[in-house]
């Protein structure tokens, strides 16, 4: 029993310590540390030396370089070939003084150099150091640089005092010229907008070339000084490197900006053509049987979005920049808003096109749509406008439209006339052949009621109290509906007062005496007219 306690206890400490000996074989060795002095890097130290750390080492060679005195600087750099242990190096000197060692562990192990080649390169470092000391003990040297660098200032002064003048004298002709054409006239004038761009552009031009200047004149008197001299040199390659960048990715972009421009000429051209090809459509100069004239303008239009989205994708992949990160992001970020905001535009959008193609109604109908009588002014993508008798604007959305019968007054004008009815209700004393007689000479007497097809009456219903007539005519004019309709109104009240025949319909309380009915001696009571024949009677059933 103790034998299996120590054996679990043993194979328990040998789990625990593995990972340890596994992260120790595993961790990373001391960090590497740069050795730079007046601005300017030397070396970076990454090997341990006589179980000094790099950091160590540059902290010792720094202190070594400061100690360095003025009769020393004369002396040239001087390195020596050593082997430490396993290790080979250079052993680097100024005269007899031991600066630092670099040892084959410096050696950055992704770069291809030499043990050689990095220790020729830190000797030359190590003069161009040596001079910037012996330049920075100079006095005359320095004070040449004070007096190049106040030179560099007051010339910095004049070129911003003479670029803001000159700019501020352009933006104010500028000004002068945009408010003349703003009170000139009150039409869109393009000069306007010409002069308001031309200002904001002198804005951006004046304060990105202050800057420019700025930076000119900071790398200028950097590199007046020993100490600074490093850093104007890297103000002025960052210059360089940017317009490097700049002539790089222009060059780079031109194919790119000539296949663009060459699909976007050639995407216009096919717009054109359709353009042409649906203008003859629409004019009648061409017939296309899946076409009609109602539908052609949202046809065109559609077939120039679609034209226009396959020439955005096949250039896409040439605008420069499009396979950036950022420029992928953006386009996810649109993607995202359109994605989320467009569910009840692409609904509207869809019963716009529901509504042009299936032909209920076009610009200048006279329709009704939910109790709104108007004509139609407008059919977008989002929603129809039409204006009423009291020259009232009613916007529909088109989902609206789509959801409610449709009642168009002038699609039938062109062929037959579109059709117009009133109802009347007579009591039973009065003779049906009358009313329709009045009501077809009330008809006759209207202006802008057809003749042909002749208006007919029709007895819509016998009500408990009295009879239901409608009269039906043809009209030319839909948008005269209304007032068409006031006419034939006025005309049948004059051919009833006229016959004495009461329009009111009787609802009684009692019954009378006398049956309600008319006589047969009057069923033909002006200003109806008598049947010119008498229909036969039918004929008996054969026997049998």
């Amino acid at each position: 029993m103790m034998g299996r306690v120590c054996h679990f206890l043993l194979l328990g400490i040998v789990l625990w310590v593995t990972p340890l000996w596994a992260s120790a074989a595993e961790s990373p060795g001391p960090p590497e540390a740069k050795l730079k002095v007046m601005n300017r890097e030397i070396i970076t130290l990454r090997a341990e030396l006589a179980g000094a750390s790099p950091a160590t080492r540059v902290e010792r060679a720094r202190q070594r370089i400061s100690r360095i005195d003025e009769a020393e600087l004369t002396q040239p750099i001087r390195m020596e070939r050593i082997i430490l242990g396993n290790a080979k190096g250079y052993h680097l000197l100024l005269g007899d003084r031991q600066l630092f060692n670099i040892l084959e562990g410096d050696l950055d192990p992704d770069s291809e150099e030499t043990l050689d080649a990095v220790a020729q390169k830190t000797v030359k470092r190590l003069n161009e150091l040596r001079g910037a000391y012996l330049e920075q003990r100079y006095w005359p040297s320095i004070l040449e640089g004070m007096g190049l660098s106040l030179a560099a200032s007051l010339f910095l002064v004049l070129l911003l005092w003479l670029l803001w003048r000159s700019t501020s004298f352009v933006i104010a002709r500028l000004d002068r010229l945009r408010i003349r054409y703003e009170e000139s006239t009150k039409q869109i004038e393009w000069q306007e907008y010409a002069a308001r761009l031309g200002v904001r552009l002198l804005w951006l031009l004046r304060w990105v070339a202050a800057l420019a200047l700025l930076y000119a004149w900071a790398t200028y008197v950097l590199g007046r000084f020993p100490y600074t001299r490093p850093m104007g040199s890297r103000l002025g390659a960052f210059v360089l490197q940017l317009l490097e960048w700049l002539g790089n990715g222009v060059v780079a972009a031109v194919p790119g900006i000539v296949t663009i421009g060459l699909v976007f000429f050639l995407t216009r051209a096919v717009v054109e053509l359709l353009g042409l090809f649906f203008g003859r459509v629409q004019s009648g100069r061409l017939e296309v049987p899946f076409l009609h004239a109602e539908t052609v303008s949202a046809t065109r239009q559609i077939v120039t979005v679609i034209v226009w989205g396959l020439g955005v994708a096949v250039a896409y992949p040439y605008i420069p920049g499009s396979s950036s990160d950022a420029f992928k992001g953006l386009s996810v970020m649109f993607g995202l808003m359109i994605s989320l905001g467009s569910t009840g535009l692409m609904t509207q959008m869809m019963s716009g096109l529901v509504v042009i193609y299936s032909r209920a109604l076009r610009k200048g109908d006279f329709v009704s749509v939910g109790g709104n009588d108007g004509v139609v002014v407008e059919i977008g993508a989002l929603a129809t406008k039409i204006v009423n008798l009291r020259n009232e604007e009613i916007t529909i959305p088109n989902s609206v439209l789509i959801g409610n019968s449709i009642r168009n007054y002038s699609r039938l004008a062109a062929t037959r006339g579109a059709m117009l009815s009133t109802k009347v209700t007579i009591g039973y004393d009065a003779p049906w052949r009358q009313v329709h007689a009045m009501f077809l000479i009330a008809a006759e007497q209207t202006a802008g009621v057809l003749q042909e097809p002749k208006p007919y009456v029709l007895q819509r219903a016998l009500s408990d109290f009295y009879v239901e007539y409608e009269l039906f005519a043809h009209i030319n004019d839909p948008l005269g509906r209304f007032l068409i309709l006031t006419e034939l109104h006025a005309n049948i009240q004059d051919q009833f007062n006229e016959y004495g025949v009461q329009i009111m319909s009787p609802n009684f309380e009692d019954q009378p005496d006398q049956p309600v009915m008319v006589a047969k001696e009057n069923w033909y009571a002006a200003p109806a007219q008598p049947p010119l024949f008498t229909p036969a009677p039918p004929a008996a059933a054969p026997p049998g």
